[in-house]
């Protein structure tokens, strides 16, 4: 799974981590047809979206870190789309709703995905709109293996489709049957709908007024027409039991545009690790890392109770900020400098002791009291029941059968330029597919609260505070590593435990993302219905039997997950000297990290 090389041995070098061997291989096609990591990154994420369908779309979400070579710092591009107009708590609580459903025509925000990779290719990359999307055009036309979880995806909602979603059934169930495993699998509405954006593109001279012309094409053009012409009439069966229309209009995509911005982050231990802002969850990494800075972890065994332990409460410290503090950064006031202080961790180090926790504790932060207790109060109310269509975003099949996922890139080219990108959304179990199209909406809008005065609420043009989280790090020596996992709210909570062993217990990356996994279910859920499950901790039974039962003592509930469950780390990284390593996670089977 992973490799090693030095520039001086190759021709042309390139690296990509991903979550399929064909959008790996395209990624260093792209890279040895003279391509840099940006051009590698929106190569690989197209074919993505064509290839696991199940865990991403054109029409989804997507924040990407991007560091260029020589620049000292990297940057945040901003993929993830704001709320339509349309999209205000009265009319949510007048359709019935207390709760945003995870699937439907009401979960869906503005595409975001499709813009963040223009924007990245426009500044940053070297070859031509045709040559990055001539791949995904291929596979989506040609056909691919169908990989055995989406076909597994689609056999899920194989009696929906057609009752339902019937324009989902026409690209999913093709003649009626669900696609066969194994089988090749083609999108011809998808090879279509980038067919025509590159004919309209191309109508523009040069690369960078190509690139313009295919954005005008998405947001002001013929894609926003088809997803306006569509939800104008459509009124379909969601994920809180009820058929509803949507509120998302071709006029809030001419509205939108993806943007760029400093990420946040903190020093640890000669290292600063940089994440997306608030509107993201990446905070609550860097909060993790400013709480255990002071600790002796390279003492601790990485396989051992104390580890997993401490880890486990400082995750739930953490996320119960997050729940109470986090929000867009654009409409509401983030307390980020005092979430982000060593004087506020060193208070809420103090509050881990050695048994599990079961309450939900957020930090006490003066003038946001009323936050803290509102989330509270969320906290603590039933949540609905699940109707099993399609929401959430859990990462593996043994939490959930009918959920979507995320994928995540690192990409690290011969001149040191890097990317962490984690596309997501827009699965083909959260919304019916718009004609034309031949792929979904988004269903990231269940992020937000119904309820008033949060950072987290519905409102018109703000953010969802997402759980993709990508990441990078470099060291005052001069490494530099991009890294991230797929994952919903655990995205966090496993990059948290591959860099503390990476850096503290000297583990190089393939042993970090080797290493077994755990996270806690404690905190409240980012995805419909929203729940809490105190005190709840899933462990990989890699650990040793004592592990287990020390946790237990410590009044953990443990749930003992299948062998390699947990976790689709990826990373790779870069040395002063050119040394090049990257690793992907052996679970599932689906990740790759390759190299020349």
């Amino acid at each position: 799974m992973s490799f090693t090389t030095r520039p001086e041995l190759m021709g042309t070098f390139g690296m990509a981590a991903s979550t399929h061997w064909i959008a790996s291989a395209v990624g260093m096609k792209l890279l040895e047809a003279g391509g840099n990591a940006f051009d590698a990154a929106a190569g690989m994420g197209f074919v993505l979206n064509v290839v696991e369908p199940h865990l991403n779309g054109p029409l989804g979400d997507m924040p990407a870190l991007i560091r260029v070579a020589g620049d000292d710092a990297p940057q945040m591009i901003c993929g993830q789309g704001t709320a339509p107009a349309g999209a205000t708590i009265a009319h949510y609580r007048d359709e019935g709703l207390t709760m945003i459903p995870g699937s439907g025509l009401l979960a869906t925000v503005v595409p975001g995905a499709f813009d963040a990779w223009m924007l990245m290719l426009r500044d940053h990359g070297r070859l031509s709109l045709r040559e990055v999307l001539e791949p995904a055009i291929h596979y989506a036309r040609a056909g691919h293996p169908m990989l055995a979880r989406v076909s597994d995806a689609i056999a899920g909602m194989a009696d929906f489709f057609p009752k339902e979603w019937p324009t989902s059934a026409a690209v999913w169930l093709p003649n009626g049957a669900v696609p066969e495993a194994g089988a090749l699998f083609a999108n011809p509405q998808l090879a279509d709908f980038w067919t025509r954006l590159l004919k309209e593109a191309e109508a523009a001279k040069g690369r960078e007024a190509q690139v313009e012309a295919a954005r005008r094409a998405f947001y002001n053009g013929f894609v926003a027409e088809a997803i306006d012409d569509y939800l104008r009439d459509a009124c379909v069966m969601d994920g809180a039991g009820g058929r509803r229309k949507g509120v998302l209009t071709g006029q809030d995509m001419a509205d939108w545009r993806a943007t760029v911005e400093s990420p946040l982050s903190v020093d640890h231990h000669g290292w600063t690790v940089w994440k997306g802002g608030a509107w993201t969850q990446g905070p609550a990494l860097l909060q993790a890392l400013r709480i255990l800075e002071r600790d002796d972890i390279a003492a601790l065994d990485p396989r051992g109770d104390e580890f997993v332990h401490l880890v486990s409460e400082t995750l739930k410290l953490v996320f119960a900020d997050r729940e109470s503090y986090y929000g867009d950064p654009d409409h509401s006031e983030i307390p980020v400098e005092t979430l982000l202080s060593r004087e506020y961790a060193a208070v809420r180090r103090a509050q881990i002791g050695e048994e599990a926790s079961f309450e939900q504790r957020p930090g006490a932060i003066e003038g946001y009291e009323a936050l803290a207790q509102a989330f509270l109060e969320r906290a603590g109310r039933s949540v609905p029941k699940e109707t099993g269509v399609g929401g959430g975003e859990p990462t593996m099949s043994h939490l959930s059968n009918r959920r979507g996922d995320t994928v995540h890139i690192d990409v690290i080219d011969r001149w040191g330029n890097m990317v962490s990108a984690t596309p997501s959304g827009g699965w083909l179990q959260s919304s019916p597919v718009i004609p034309g199209l031949g792929v979904p909406l988004n269903s990231r809008a269940q992020m937000f609260w119904l309820d008033e005065g949060l950072p987290t609420s519905l409102a018109p043009g703000r953010r969802p505070r997402t759980t993709l989280s990508p990441s990078m790090a470099t060291h005052t020596d001069g490494r530099a590593m991009a890294f991230g996992t797929p994952g919903g709210d655990q995205q966090d909570q496993w990059q948290l435990a591959f860099f503390l062993r990476h850096i503290h217990h000297g583990m190089n990356l393939q042993q970090a993302i080797d290493g077994p996994l755990f996270h806690t279910a404690h905190l409240q859920a980012s995805f419909y219905p929203r729940g809490t499950r105190p005190g709840t901790m899933l462990i990989e039974p890699q650990f040793p039997a004592e592990t287990l039962e020390r946790l237990e003592a410590r009044g953990h509930r443990l749930e003992v997950t299948a062998p390699w469950a947990l976790g689709r780390l990826s990373a790779a990284s870069r040395a002063p000297d050119g040394l090049l390593r990257g690793a992907a996670t052996p679970r599932l089977m689906q990740a790759y990290a390759v190299g020349r």
